[in-house]
């Protein structure tokens, strides 16, 4: 696809957004952005279905809404409470250090700085974008799966990992989307632009598409 098309696209894939499915945290973001809700939603979404993930994060929020109140808490009481997200042992072990970390350094609060984010063992890139972005309203470009997986198959970027991805798009997509652009990709990737076998002759963005590395479609 020719760059300047991404406008076209975002304008198809905002439109689609309505009838598709938004990802749990931009759910959670869009009816409060609480920071600290946004960033231990996020840590559980990990690897996780979001129906899953809203089910904990609503269990675990509701015994321990601040810093101080998840340290308080035994490990396996927060273990219990975001059974079945994938790897919750480590993922309760990760919530309790984070909030340590939040305490000690931060007086509790969740920075709005990617690099003090990204300072906090257990945070990584798509978790600091995302609160940065979805939280605090700033400029910021998380790049999961989904949104390195179809930047690549469109053609926009030609990159081998996400980080290398997120600084493509950094270099080329216009600031205005940075926010959105996770949120419609990640919709668009689980509902059409599938990581095996994508729906092309269902997709709204077909003509814009360069199907890079696509062998298979339906």
């Amino acid at each position: 696809m020719q760059d300047s098309q991404i406008n076209n696209v975002i304008k198809i894939l905002r439109r689609e957004l309505a009838v598709g499915t938004m990802p749990i945290v931009s759910h959670l973001a869009a009816d409060q952005q609480n920071p600290f809700v946004i960033l231990i939603s996020t840590l559980l979404s990990l690897r996780t279905k979001d129906e899953v993930t809203a089910v904990a994060a609503e269990r675990l929020l509701e015994i321990a809404a601040t810093p101080e109140e998840m340290v308080g808490i035994p490990l396996a009481r927060i273990e219990k409470a975001i059974y079945p997200v994938g790897f919750y042992h480590v993922k309760a072990r990760t919530i309790h250090s984070v909030c340590r970390e939040l305490i000690g350094r931060f007086d509790s609060q969740v920075p709005a700085n990617l690099d003090d984010l990204l300072s906090i063992k257990g945070v990584g890139r798509k978790t600091a974008n995302l609160v940065v972005a979805l939280a605090y309203g700033m400029d910021a470009i998380c790049v999961d799966i989904h949104v390195h997986r179809i930047s690549n198959r469109l053609g926009y970027v030609k990159t081998d990992t996400p980080e290398k991805t997120e600084f493509a798009l950094r270099d080329k997509l216009p600031r205005r989307y940075w926010i959105i652009y996770n949120t419609l990709l990640v919709a668009f990737g689980r509902r059409t632009c599938k990581p095996v076998s994508p729906l092309c002759s269902q997709c709204p963005v077909y003509k814009y598409c360069g199907r890079v590395g696509i062998a298979k479609s339906r």
